[in-house]
């Protein structure tokens, strides 16, 4: 057992010993590092390690929580008296407590999630990949001028718990990634995009020479665009506005929304609202995904749940305090830091792929948007209003065409998921959440 897991029991029992009835102790421990360079030269260098514990207590249904960085023995005998104190104090609530048993149970193998090479990574190699990347940017196309921002970086954490239930564990974890963001101009306006890549493993990310040349080229198809005519079209999502589009489908999923009424899915549980194509998935057990771990905020072990299969939606997602408001089960979609409470998120989300080219789904459109990037948050997954500002590039007999700016892409999330009408085959990931290209029948692009 490690120093870490046994101070996290040990927190636990200092917790019941002053009357705590259930008790939970989190701990996160990491080092990260981060590398940008401008000019050939290194603009900044950040190195940090930081380490925390969070712990909850329930006292007659009384919920306290503290956290503390401070790790010196004599300051933590403190730090549990005052978290006690704060659950004394408190408001009872016959919901509030651990999960219930019945959640609880073995953690599930889900392989290695720890790369000792990223974990080894010399500040030599950052510094080398982001000068690669900035050099490779700016040979690309002399009409990119400057570069607001390239770099790489790193991280490795760790995470231990236990509560009063009997349940610890830990989870060790690594991630790797690059990150290029060119301005291009023509004289006449500036267009800035980006790509990056994250990865736990370094040998699945992304050479700095794809990162670079995929983010000049998203920048510099953009230079000279102009609006459209306001019209009802086709619109093709590319895999990092698809990803997006789920995330908000996961939002209006969130059971705690759900039981307040205030998600336009709520009353749509085991109801068709999407083709039988789509499949919208949360899955904490993804080999090597960079949301993956055996057990969740609260230690429920992670789960593989659909969303949406086939069409049809069949789960909500849950923490322990919503599902047992709901009258349900936890999911194991508890998400937190060790400074704050648990809270529903998701492990690794995204729409499964289907079987066609990205290519076909634009070779199959006479006349659409393909957007590359959206502005502003503008879902609504209380009412499904759907209402976005959007750049990309106009699709004229199945072929890319003109660059698209300034023009908003609008409909409803209820209408949306019936309107999805293709699914390409290149699931993209974009950090924890991921999709394919998707491509909707007919949406409202504003523009003239």
């Amino acid at each position: 057992m490690s120093g870490y897991e046994a101070l996290a029991k040990k927190l636990v029992q200092r917790a019941v010993k002053r009357g705590a009835k259930q008790a939970e102790a989190f701990l996160q421990v990491g080092r990260q590092a981060d590398v940008r360079v401008r000019d050939g030269e290194i603009e900044d260098l950040t190195q940090a390690t930081s380490k925390g514990a969070g712990l909850r207590v329930f006292v007659k249904g009384r919920l306290g929580f503290a956290w503390t960085s401070d790790f010196d023995p004599s300051t933590l005998d403190a730090f549990v008296d005052r978290a006690v104190a704060l659950a004394e104090s408190s408001a009872p609530n016959r919901l509030n407590g651990l999960p219930d048993e019945a959640d609880l149970g073995r953690f599930p193998d889900v392989g290695p999630l720890f790369d000792p090479e990223v974990a080894s990574l010399p500040p030599d190699w950052k510094i080398q990949a982001s000068v690669e990347m900035e050099k490779i940017v700016r040979a690309f196309d002399t009409r990119i001028k400057t570069i607001d921002s390239v770099g790489a970086g790193e991280n490795v954490h760790e995470v231990y718990l236990a509560n009063s239930a009997g349940v610890h564990g830990s989870s060790q974890g690594t991630s790797v990634y690059l990150y290029a963001s060119p301005v291009a101009t023509d004289g006449q306006q500036l267009q800035t995009s980006y790509w990056y890549d994250a990865q736990r493993f370094f040998a699945d990310l992304e050479a700095p020479e794809v990162v670079a040349k995929k983010a000049a080229q998203r920048a510099v198809r953009l230079l000279g665009a102009k609006k459209v005519k306001s019209q009802k079209v086709p619109v093709i999502l590319d895999p990092t506005m698809a990803a997006g589009f789920v995330a908000s489908i996961a939002g209006a999923a969130n059971g705690d929304s759900v039981y307040k009424k205030a998600s336009f899915l709520a009353a749509k549980l085991d109801q068709r609202i999407a083709p039988e194509w789509i499949t919208i998935v949360d899955d904490g057990l993804k080999p090597r995904g960079l949301g993956t771990s055996p057990f969740d905020g609260e230690g429920v072990p992670t789960r593989r749940t659909a969303i949406v299969e086939k069409g049809v939606l069949q789960h909500f997602l849950y923490d322990a305090f919503t599902a047992r408001k709901a009258k349900t089960r936890s999911t194991g979609n508890a998400s937190r830091g060790y400074r704050s409470l648990p809270h529903i998120g998701t492990n690794n989300l995204y729409l499964e792929p289907g079987t066609k080219a990205p290519e076909q789904l634009i070779q199959e459109v006479p006349n659409g948007f393909y957007v590359t990037a959206m502005l502003g948050h503008g879902a609504n997954t209380v009412t499904g209003e759907y209402s976005r500002g959007a750049n990309g590039l106009w699709i004229e007999n199945g072929e890319l065409t003109r660059p698209v700016q300034e023009v908003t892409v609008a409909g409803n999330l209820t209408e949306m998921l019936m309107q999805l009408d293709a699914v390409g085959s290149d699931l993209t990931f974009h950090g924890s959440t991921g999709a394919p290209t998707i491509r909707f029948k007919e949406l409202t692009v504003s523009g003239e």
